[in-house]
């Protein structure tokens, strides 16, 4: 087996680029989600070791020694995070020319070709769903023999191999907390509306819904939900509460876990026996019956993407949703104590500047203890991507982050320049959040808590930060 390493690279300061974000960027407040999807290969190969640098604040100078320690780096990368992650795997190169070295990620999901072209310290990438590719090539397999890579062959010629077979079969994967355990500090990781430390892992990979912006589904994981058992599950979070004693909160980021419902019904049945405190990503049409279940089994909050109060904006992304469904989800969320941290995103096809109004008013309306407010992210490999290219709905930029790894507005359209959309966001928040309502009821939670009082109290000025800094690019 060769020495691997599984890697992270040091990015911009508070940037989350771990393959557990759904967008690559600087947020709001600090936030970084786990590298699950690093942490998944790296607890098949045995004798590996995994660097999250962005989370634990790591320059390239503190990892340099693996160099000389290693035979394989694999790196996670993202479009917004590719440069960087080049710049460091020609660092390593540098240092020790007998390193492999090869690229996961969505970015080389999609441009397997230009991605391998860009530098020739990239040795390989490995496509798709790369979990199985990767043991291979740690096992030092022949490259030919292996399914799923890109590569350079010994005459510089780009191979592409077989696509790997979608894995079906999910129990066959080892659990990855066992790798967070190992190699990662819980405490940095945080999100801004989950218990602080929190763990989360997938219970399942794949989303059946076909929104156009989302980047998994059409890159890396598919639109074939396919779920591990729940006793699998269950022994994995058995497994959290032994090792991680400190962890307040369970977070299963599986795209959509509520695309089951008789499946999470059950699996919650089965947590609430444990007593487990969880959270998980969710579409805002659960019914009721299974809202009722989930909160029964230790439900906390739920993560949702309303996108947008405007219903023509919502069919344009298909995401298979209706305004008045999203409402009395909403409703019964707070009926049944469920918090809710709702997403939003601005410019999206068909946005004007009624529309941002109208979305405006309906987070107003369902009113989620938190939110999180984006720019519409046009990653290639995503529909949205082809449709704005299409019809020219690019902005000058073509990034979708600025020097400082704040998101820039990409997408322009002939009534509704980018500017205006950039600052919508700004106006978003503070109307969203600078109510007496809201402004009270951060106030009593923070009276209520003192470990939220010193937690609002650094969001705070890290939310002011995010806002300064958002004008300062403007």
């Amino acid at each position: 087996m060769m020495r691997s390493l599984f890697l992270q690279g040091p990015s911009f300061d508070g940037y989350d680029g771990g393959a557990g974000a759904r967008y690559q960027m600087k947020r709001e407040v600090k936030s970084f989600w786990y590298p699950t999807w690093l942490a998944q290969p790296a607890a098949m190969v045995e004798g590996s070791k995994l660097i999250d640098a962005p989370a634990h604040g790591q320059s390239f100078e503190d990892i340099a020694h693996e160099a000389h320690q290693r035979d394989l780096i694999v790196l996670h990368t993202s479009t917004p995070s590719f440069n960087q992650d080049v710049k460091t795997a020609e660092l390593f190169k540098a240092l020790n020319p007998a390193l492999k070295i090869g690229m996961i990620g969505s970015k080389v999901a999609v441009d397997a070709a230009g991605s391998l072209a860009r530098s020739e310290a990239i040795d390989f990438v490995a496509r798709n769903e790369f979990d199985f590719t990767i043991l291979d090539v740690a096992s030092d397999m022949p490259w030919d023999k292996i399914d799923g890579i890109s590569y350079r062959n010994k005459n510089g010629v780009i191979v592409h191999n077989a696509d790997r077979a979608v894995l079906t079969d999910m129990d066959q994967l080892p659990f990855v907390t066992p790798v967070y355990k190992r190699d990662l500090v819980i405490e940095k990781y945080y999100g801004g509306y989950l218990r602080h430390p929190y763990v989360s892992f997938y219970t399942g990979r794949g989303c059946k819904s076909r929104c156009t912006f989302c980047l998994w589904p059409q890159t890396v994981g598919g639109h074939n939900y396919r779920v591990r058992s729940i006793g699998h599950v269950i022994e994995e979070v058995k497994y959290v509460l032994q090792a991680f004693p400190q962890s307040k909160e369970i977070f299963f980021d599986d795209d959509t876990l509520t695309d089951n419902a008789p499946r999470v019904e059950a699996l919650a049945a089965e947590l609430g026996k444990l007593g487990v405190t969880w959270s998980c990503n969710a579409k805002a049409n659960v019914p009721y019956k299974t809202l009722k279940a989930m909160k029964e089994g230790g439900l906390r909050v739920l993560l949702v993407g309303f996108e947008s109060g405007n219903q023509q904006i919502l069919h344009n992304i298909k995401k298979g949703l209706r305004v008045d469904v999203a409402r009395q989800f909403a409703k019964d969320c707070k009926a049944l104590g469920i918090k809710v941290h709702g997403t939003f995103i601005l410019g999206l096809p068909g946005e004007t500047r009624e529309t941002i109004l109208e979305t405006l008013a309906f987070a107003k309306e369902v009113d989620p203890h938190t939110i999180q407010v984006s720019l519409a992210a046009p990653y290639p490999g995503t529909f949205l991507h082809r449709q704005a290219t299409e019809n020219g709905w690019f902005d000058n930029s073509a990034d979708l982050l600025d020097d400082d790894g704040l998101q820039i507005a990409q997408l322009s359209y002939d009534h509704l320049p980018a500017r205006e959309i950039f600052d919508a966001v700004e106006d978003f928040y503070k109307k969203f959040y600078f109510r007496p309502r809201k402004i009270g009821s951060i106030v009593g939670e923070m009276v209520r808590d003192p470990d939220m009082m010193k937690r609002r109290l650094r969001e705070g000025v890290e939310f002011f930060h995010f806002l300064r800094d958002r004008k300062m690019a403007a």
